[in-house]
């Protein structure tokens, strides 16, 4: 079939809207109507070639929409449900054995190198070769081929349009805190970066109790955002002694910090602010080979752990449908965190969110 993607053909470069062809399913493959789609930092980490990812290459990976069809073998969803598309992931590795499929064996082949696990990919124009099944999706289109791995139905009670994210951003920043590092009511928490990872951890925490919630940024519209939506502190990144102000605010330091940003001086920010026997998690995405140095008398007596967090630790099948349970019970308001646009302002929705004027831009297909 004929549908309409955003390609991407040149390092760095523009989106522009091109008429493409697209395959039916093959088996365990399901074609998705996409109703809109969440635009990542991880794909603009693909568009500057920090990841190999091949070009011309149709990217996109937080993708909601209803099913048209499925191939051969899928049983999991049906023509009409409504899904959500997440990362995807083998499904016979150990992790996805012990139901960790964001620590999947082959997670960087099947969500980044723009093809399907064959080498095959499903999008061409007039014979050239379209690179698409970024994150098992390529939902920067009208419709998309995602793998029944990687579809979670979702209710039809909850607005499609907001809900692409879940499959990445908002799970990451909510998983983080409620799966990876299991924060408890009544223990603190310190956030770096008021993104749209850091302030779903922001909402995460304040669902869960968390407190007092700390949020560090340079950005002062979004750490009033952050104080609105539920965190009890917000400190400049670049006004303030971020670790001495924390220390202050605690006694102590907190129990757990999150970093969403990468920035090593930062990074090592999120592990000084530790109380004792604290645990910082690591969410960002670093460049390759970028080393963290740190205070390793502080975090070997004082018990500290630093650990990664990919994709929140989620099992995204039980826990998408946890936050879309927990939106519609007014608990989770992400969409808080949403400015739409058009298929046809994708470039304008990129820079938007790049530049810090909008925390979480939605494409939607129209």
């Amino acid at each position: 079939m004929q549908i309409t993607a955003a390609v991407l053909r040149s390092r760095s470069g523009p989106f522009g809207l091109e008429a493409v062809e697209l395959e039916e399913p093959r088996a365990g493959e399901v074609l998705v109507r996409v109703v809109a789609t969440g635009v990542c930092h991880t794909d603009m980490v693909m568009r500057d070639q920090d990841l190999p990812t091949p070009q011309p290459v149709v990217l996109g990976h937080e993708g909601a929409g209803v099913v048209e069809r499925v191939g051969p073998g899928v049983t999991k969803v049906a023509p009409g449900d409504h899904v959500v598309m997440t990362f995807n992931s083998c499904g016979t590795c150990p992790s996805c054995h012990d139901h960790a499929p964001t620590y999947c064996h082959e997670f960087f082949p099947r969500n980044f190198m723009g093809a399907r696990a064959d080498g095959s990919s499903g999008l061409s124009r007039d014979g050239e070769t379209i690179h698409a099944n970024i994150f098992g999706q390529s939902s920067f289109a009208t419709f998309a081929l995602c793998h029944e791995r990687n579809a979670v139905k979702v209710s039809k009670a909850a607005p499609l349009e907001i809900l692409g994210p879940l499959g990445c951003g908002v799970m990451t920043g909510a998983g983080a805190v409620m799966n990876a590092l299991k924060v408890p009511a009544g223990r603190s928490l310190a956030v770096f970066g008021a993104g749209a990872v850091g302030l779903s951890a922001v909402l995460a925490a304040k669902a869960s109790g968390a407190g007092p919630i700390i949020v560090v940024d340079i950005n002062p519209a979004r750490l009033a955002l952050a104080l609105s939506l539920g965190a009890d502190h917000a400190l400049d990144g670049r006004g303030e002694p971020v670790v001495e102000r924390i220390q202050a605010i605690t006694g102590f330091g907190v129990d757990y910090s999150i970093d969403t940003t990468a920035n090593l001086k930062v990074m090592r920010q999120a592990v000084d602010v530790l109380a004792p026997r604290g645990t910082c998690g690591l969410v960002g995405a670093s460049k390759m080979g970028d080393e963290l140095a740190l205070d390793a008398v502080a975090v070997m007596s004082g018990g500290r752990v630093v650990r990664g967090v990919v994709e929140g630790d989620a099992d995204p099948d039980t826990f998408i449908p946890e936050l879309i349970d927990l939106h519609l019970a007014g608990r989770f308001p992400f969409e808080k965190l949403i400015a739409f646009y058009p298929l046809e302002q994708i470039n304008e929705a990129v820079a938007d969110g790049e530049a810090g004027r909008v925390i979480k831009p939605v494409v939607r297909m129209g």
